[in-house]
């Protein structure tokens, strides 16, 4: 009896330790479309956006002040410029990008 008293507490801080780790390598959308709009020029600076697939195109009134950089750090796999309009590709996180910036856009 003891012997599964001592398996039923070693699951259990298992499993507490498990949704840590969960918790800890969860990402938080939110303060990434947050600081996208930022690197971005701030929302004044968005015209409109789109999500095709996994790219997330922008129409921007001043391309020259977005972070490109910032923007690759972010966890863009490459961006292309195209006049006033950037096309982002973020691969499977473009679609919920694009639902947290309309939120707050």
């Amino acid at each position: 009896m003891n012997t599964i008293f001592q398996y039923i507490i070693i699951l259990g801080v298992l499993a507490l330790i498990s949704l840590i780790v969960i918790k800890l390598t969860r990402r938080d959308f939110s303060v990434e479309a947050n600081k996208l709009i930022n690197y971005l020029g701030g929302k004044d600076n968005i015209v409109s956006a789109e999500c095709n697939m996994s790219r997330f195109k922008v129409l921007l009134k001043d391309v020259n002040i977005v972070d490109k950089n910032a923007i690759q750090k972010l966890g863009a796999k490459g961006i292309v410029e195209i006049d006033n309009q950037l096309k982002i590709i973020f691969g499977k996180d473009a679609r919920v990008l694009k639902k947290y910036i309309d939120d707050i856009i």
